[in-house]
């Protein structure tokens, strides 16, 4: 089995696919090696996974800043080509800068990004971290000015190096940048705290209420044998339930809830849509 990672090595989606596969070797006693096949927000491998024949022997990660480029229209494929295995993980987005900023919480920062151009490291165009950005930027006329990475370590590196002044990202993939002292968060976009940055604020609290989360499901081709997706989707929910994926989820600082079986993930992937929908901004 090959398991698509739209994304390249060392962020989220490649976390969870290497932790889930791993799983599913052992339980199904097939291996299932990780492709990393960067670019476009997610698409080109998103691309390869539907080129490939509707065998079951590819499974893809697809998340929310990929569901925004379908939204947005940018993308070739449709919500319905793909059937949905689960949603693995859920966590909160947050804003986040170096640790020596000179920037010491929110309210300083939106004062500076009204009077200078900010610029933001996000993971594409489209994609919900640029409608975070772009909700403060309509709401407070703060000048912040997105930039693309599709690499999460470009994105990572970005604002270390000076080539960003903020981040979008989520608090449980750069762990080891915040245990470092190397980064620290500034706000984040969801309803309740951060667990283990409890003291952050909430954007909402300072009149910003979009807050999409960042997820992360695993999808076959539309088409494929539903035994075969039957099949796949009962080893998924079983290594998801299991002790080593809560304490995946627990280290990642996700939801502990964040598991969405197959029966209800297309239900939940349809109201994700119409919340990036509502919110895209309007061309």
């Amino acid at each position: 089995m090959d398991f698509i990672v739209p994304f390249g090595p060392g962020g989220g989606a490649d976390l969870v696919a290497r932790q889930l596969g791993k799983l599913l070797e052992a339980e199904l006693n097939v291996s299932f090696p990780v492709l990393n096949v960067p670019g476009a927000t997610g698409n080109t491998g998103i691309s390869k996974l539907l080129s490939a024949p509707p065998d079951g022997h590819t499974i893809a990660v697809f998340i929310g800043d990929t569901m925004g480029t379908l939204v947005s229209g940018s993308a070739r494929w449709k919500l319905a080509d793909v059937v949905p295995l689960g949603i693995l993980i859920r966590q909160p987005t947050g804003l986040f800068v170096k640790a020596d900023a000179k920037w010491k919480n929110f309210a300083e920062l939106l004062a500076d990004a009204k009077t200078n151009e900010l610029k933001a490291g996000i993971t594409g165009f489209g994609s919900p971290d640029e409608i975070h950005i772009n909700q403060m930027n309509q709401k407070a006329g703060t000048k912040f000015r997105v930039v693309p990475f599709a690499s999460p370590g470009e994105r990572y590196a970005s604002i270390l190096g000076g080539h960003a002044d903020v981040m979008v990202e989520q608090a449980g993939d750069l762990k080891t940048y915040l245990q470092g002292k190397q980064m620290r968060p500034i706000v984040f976009f969801a309803d309740e705290p951060q667990v283990g940055y409890e003291s952050i604020p909430l954007a909402k609290a300072s009149g910003f209420p979009i807050a999409i989360n960042q997820w992360r499901a695993v999808i076959m081709q539309a088409g494929t044998d539903p035994k075969q997706v039957a099949t796949m989707a009962a080893a998924v929910q079983k290594a998801a339930q299991g002790a080593d994926f809560k304490k995946y989820l627990a280290d990642e600082l996700a939801f502990p809830n964040s598991f969405v079986p197959a029966a209800q993930a297309v239900g939940y992937l349809e109201n994700e849509f119409k919340t990036i929908q509502t919110n895209l901004a309007k061309k």
